[in-house]
């Protein structure tokens, strides 16, 4: 059973109005053992959105440390979801060499001056023509930038592209997400089972089930799992149809860290 959710925004992030201690409660009230908050910190976000996603690294980390001292019956563990973007690789390096997270995630939300999710991504640019840029950014992104544990919602463009996810086949993006794993596993990086491919309707997790099955088959080991969950009713959502994903794959672990060192729970 998992017990563990490592992907959990709160009001640090700029598209989450839910406080620490929400989060907290309810994963206590869900039976976890373990919370990690990952919030988001995309330096550089284009400056035609509203939102900024950066927070005071120092305030964050001292409500988590009240938050340990207060709920001693779960652990709490200190976090940081990078929005890797090309360019930013010694900013986020110096950032998570001056504080002791326990968990980084690289993940992508932005390129070519714009995030998937608005609709001016897609304006001049074909559905396959986005999807491989994104694949080619994260593959640039995971290349300037190795100081993290876990690739995050690795085909999170698919969720707003014009056909919501529908068109979507692994099998036209093998030669880039090959490419994509392979170098996570020559570097020791794990991938992300993000459960919000469930919430938003896709019917699967980010990535999709072929992409985890290939990262397994190339030799990968290291799978963390997170709802990505912005209010407190995401908290572990669809674990156990996660749960019952990996075992069928082959995985007979999840991944978690601690220290910014894995640590292996079994899939019971």
């Amino acid at each position: 059973m998992i017990l563990a959710d490592y992907h959990v925004h709160t009001d640090f992030s700029s598209d989450s109005k839910s406080p620490m201690e929400d989060m907290v409660k309810q994963a206590i009230a869900l039976g976890l053992n373990r919370i990690c908050f990952t919030d988001h910190m995309d330096f550089d976000f284009p400056k035609q959105y509203e939102m900024r996603f950066v927070f005071d690294a120092d305030k964050y980390l001292d409500q988590i440390k009240l938050l340990q001292q207060k709920y001693p019956q779960i652990q709490i563990l200190k976090g940081i979801e990078c929005g890797m973007q090309t360019g930013l690789g010694k900013q986020f390096e110096d950032l998570i060499h001056a504080y002791d997270f326990d968990f980084v995630i690289n993940s992508c939300h932005v390129l070519f001056n714009m995030d998937p999710y608005y609709p001016e991504f897609w304006e001049n640019r074909s559905e396959k023509e986005g999807v491989t840029a994104y694949f080619e950014q994260i593959l640039a992104n995971i290349k300037e930038f190795q100081n993290f544990d876990t690739c995050g919602h690795l085909d999170y463009v698919i969720r707003y592209s014009p056909s919501k996810g529908s068109a979507f086949s692994p099998a036209d993006y093998w030669d880039i997400l090959d490419e994509i794993l392979k170098t996570a596993i020559e570097t020791g990086k794990g991938i992300e089972a993000n459960t919000s491919g469930y919430k938003y309707g896709l019917g699967t997790p980010h990535p999709r089930p072929e992409i985890i099955r290939r990262y397994k088959e190339l030799g990968g080991e290291i799978i963390t799992i997170g709802s990505d969950g912005h209010q407190p009713p995401h908290i572990a959502y669809d674990f156990k149809k996660a749960e019952e994903l990996l075992k069928e794959i082959g995985f007979r672990y999840y991944t978690v860290f601690e220290n910014r060192k894995p640590v292996f729970l079994e899939l019971d």
